[in-house]
């Protein structure tokens, strides 16, 4: 059985690697971003992720799973038996959002993705500085205190 949780800053590779792990794998693929929000800019509780989190888990005695969330990160953590803290360093991030596919399950058109670019940009250049869940010393307290497999790629 494969679980593996793979979390990072925005543009570091995440939907990227675990697409092609699922792939690769024959295994299902989650996106933290399904359960975290009601609505763009809203947040679902944390009991309502859990809930999304849980049910997909208990479907699936393999998956990958991805996300930036550290709160939710720490939900899936004790289901996982392989983390992968992705870490390629901000440059690196802001040349992916540049290059980034159109999420037609995030965005309704291409254009509408890119309207957001340049907040992306911006929220991606505050990684090592933030103090949110989200931030590079959140994820990097995560990674040092989880105790099973696991591999920083830089």
């Amino acid at each position: 059985m494969q679980k593996i949780l793979i979390f990072g800053n925005s543009g570091s590779g995440k939907t990227t690697m675990a697409k092609q792990l699922a792939t690769s794998h024959g295994i299902p693929h989650f996106d933290l971003d399904t359960c975290a929000w009601n609505e763009p800019g809203v947040r679902k509780s944390l009991k309502e992720s859990q809930k999304v989190i849980d049910k997909f888990v208990a479907e699936h005695s393999s998956w990958v799973i991805e996300g930036s969330y550290g709160s939710l990160v720490e939900l899936v953590l004790e289901h996982c038996n392989e983390l992968r803290f992705l870490n390629p360093g901000i440059e690196k991030c802001l040349q992916n959002c540049d290059s980034r596919p159109w999420e037609p399950e995030k965005y309704p058109t291409p254009e509408a993705q890119n309207q957001n670019l340049e907040m992306l940009k911006n929220w991606v250049r505050d990684y090592e500085i933030r103090e949110d869940e989200y931030s590079y010393r959140e994820h990097q307290r995560i990674f040092e205190r989880y105790l099973g497999k696991k591999q920083e790629y830089r």
